[in-house]
């Protein structure tokens, strides 16, 4: 593949490495380092003049540093004469302040800002001609784009974990935590052909739910609870406990980004999981050394398919519900 490079944030080297080896590629040099007031700095050591540039950075971790050293590495990139600039995002930050809150009050309108749009807006001014990502929390983030957006869907490989790994799949209940993710468990349990449930869920205030009431039926069956990213898991916990008591033999949590901050890993070693399963789009390593419930489901191939497809002009947008995995 000629006239490409890839480079790596801090934020998730490991899986811009397994993304270059599928490739067949090295990952290009860039030093990252702070200096004393804690500003970032970016060199890229290596020529970009003229070269089709992927950057692969997620929204994990320390998320305001790596999204600061993202826009940074692009610019570098962009004034460098790079002939085009794709971030590759598998966790897209911010994702979930897309819309303003409801009304509180009466009268009184909310005033959160939709901060989405805002990272949106900074990574077009970087120099970002396009942007791969994975999973996005509200499709509507695309919108907020000017410039080409790939949002890739992790469900084949879903799919394929569940066929491979949960023996009773063929009679099983894939089940939404939200009302929000019916859409996404309905195409899985047609792709399965099993039946389907959902949980609608009512909050007080963000991550705490009020109270859950479940839709469907999962007396007698295994039950896959499948949702986009869990943070603190009080959802997936409660709704865990609401398949059991509703007389679901075992639960199985499948999502696509496992952010897992606070409490959330001694609330799943405490819940009553057979297994939480997530994609390698956040690092898991150490999540998983505390916690031996959580298996990794790997998709740098289908980054780096949609990489490949990239740079060769190919379409992207047929292919992630039919990559051969």
């Amino acid at each position: 593949m000629p006239n490409i490079k890839i480079f790596s944030g801090s934020s998730h080297q490991d899986l811009s490495q397994k993304i270059a080896d599928r490739l067949g590629l090295e990952l290009g040099r860039v030093v990252t380092k702070k200096f004393s007031n804690q500003e970032t700095c970016v060199e890229i050591g290596e020529s970009v003049r003229g070269e089709d540039v992927y950057i692969v950075q997620s929204g994990c971790g320390e998320i305001n540093d790596n999204l600061m050293e993202l826009l940074i590495m692009i610019n570098a990139c962009k004034i460098a004469s790079a002939c085009r600039v794709t971030a590759v995002i598998p966790c897209f930050p911010y994702a979930r302040q897309d819309k303003k809150d409801k009304v509180r009050i009466c009268v009184h309108w909310s005033r959160a800002p939709i901060s989405a749009k805002l990272v949106a807006n900074m990574l077009s001014v970087a120099g970002a001609d396009h942007i791969i990502t994975m999973d996005l929390h509200a499709s509507q983030i695309q919108g907020f784009f000017d410039i080409p957006v790939d949002n890739l869907y992790a469900e084949p490989a879903v799919l394929k974990w569940i066929r491979e790994n949960i023996a009773e799949w063929k009679t099983c209940t894939i089940v939404s935590p939200d009302a929000g993710g019916a859409k996404r468990v309905t195409s899985i349990a047609d792709r399965l052909n099993v039946d389907f449930a959902l949980i609608h869920k009512e909050r007080k205030k963000a991550n705490e739910v009020d109270r859950m009431v479940l839709v469907g039926d999962v007396k007698d069956k295994v039950a896959i609870l499948v949702d986009d990213m869990a943070d603190t898991c009080g959802t997936i916990c409660h709704a865990a406990d609401k398949l059991l008591s509703a007389g679901a033999t075992k639960v199985y949590a499948i999502l696509t980004h496992g952010i897992f901050s606070g409490p959330a890993i001694s609330r799943i070693n405490n819940a009553c999981f057979e297994a939480v399963v997530v994609t390698n789009t956040i690092p898991q390593e150490e999540k998983i050394r505390h916690c031996p419930k959580i298996q990794v489901i790997d998709i740098s191939m289908i980054l780096a398919e949609a990489i490949r497809r990239t740079h060769n002009g190919e379409s992207v947008s047929y292919l992630f519900s039919h990559v051969p995995l």
